[in-house]
């Protein structure tokens, strides 16, 4: 019988809950300052390489290498979890200020 290490589990999750909010908030401004600059991809391809490498850096080191699987699982249902969310808030209809036009 397969025993599942819960423990692992739940620090995976949380530590994946952690991390993911912090991609998807730096994913989040660096969208905002590309709209703003004439070349984007100066922002986006950095931000997207260090946001991936920080992902994958966190999630190796929670799994201890990839040793704990109960870990990879937690990180990776808190990642899409969070993924969700995030896609789920960023399709709120925004509200405009008063005297904006």
């Amino acid at each position: 019988m397969m025993t599942i290490d819960w423990h692992a589990v739940i620090t995976g999750f949380g530590a994946g809950v952690a991390v993911s909010i912090l991609y998807f908030l730096g994913l989040a401004l660096s969208v905002r300052l590309a709209l703003r600059l004439t070349r984007p991809v100066s922002v986006l391809l950095p931000s997207a390489a260090l946001r991936i490498g920080l992902l994958l850096a966190a999630g190796w080191w929670v799994t201890d290498g990839g040793t704990l699987g109960g870990a990879f699982a937690g990180y990776a249902l808190a990642f899409f979890l969070v993924r969700f969310i995030a896609t789920q808030v960023a399709r709120l209809p925004r509200v405009k200020e008063a005297g904006c036009n």
